[in-house]
């Protein structure tokens, strides 16, 4: 097995690859997340891990340039799950639909593969072709699942903010009225002449 590619980031922002006794770049830190190969990223100073990021930054730099992934919509969404208490959980779905959706795009690549060949040309662009004529299918299908999804996880997050409000239900909270005694109150004060 191979020792995880160890990088260092001096204080004048520049990555040394201890691998290959060499200065890199960003691009060459995508590269190598691209080739799927294991590495990470410390201060050369404190042995702090920045891993995490120096992967935000290279996000960053591919959103800003021509084709950004993520709509304003999404990162607004993506920024209110932070401090609520289902960010745990959103972290997790995000990563389990990236794993879905490559596993998918594998499986349609071995296909092409095996039906015709390695090297020929129409293997290596069969995923494009297959997203020029189904792409607008594959978003249909893809949103229906994400909006199946998002059905799921919000009666999740009912479903526990449920179960707290019952769990706690029989504390007593300074200035804290329990549900359904509002209505109660309604009902015992008289009736205005």
């Amino acid at each position: 097995m191979a020792q995880l590619r160890l990088i260092k980031k001096y204080p004048n922002r520049r990555l040394y690859d201890t691998r290959t006794s060499s200065y890199i770049t960003l691009s060459d830190v995508k590269e190598l997340v691209v080739n799927q190969e294991e590495f990470q990223v410390v201060d050369a100073k404190t042995g702090e891990d920045l891993t995490r990021a120096i992967l935000l930054q290279i996000i960053l730099e591919e959103e800003s340039g021509g084709a950004p992934m993520f709509t304003v919509d999404l990162l607004s969404q993506m920024i209110r799950f932070y401090g609520n208490a289902m960010q745990g959980m959103m972290g997790k779905y995000l990563e389990n639909n990236i794993h879905a959706f490559t596993d998918l795009q594998s499986k349609l690549q071995e296909h092409a593969k095996s039906i015709y060949g390695e090297n020929n040309p129409m293997s290596r662009d069969l995923w494009a072709q297959f997203l020029n004529f189904q792409g607008p299918a594959l978003h249909s299908m893809m949103g229906a699942y994400i909006d199946q999804s998002k059905k799921m996880f919000s009666q999740m997050q009912e479903q526990v903010e449920s179960q707290t409000r019952n769990l706690f239900s029989g504390f007593q909270f300074p200035n804290m009225t329990p549900p359904g005694a509002a209505a109660d109150e309604k009902d015992k004060t008289p009736p205005k002449r």
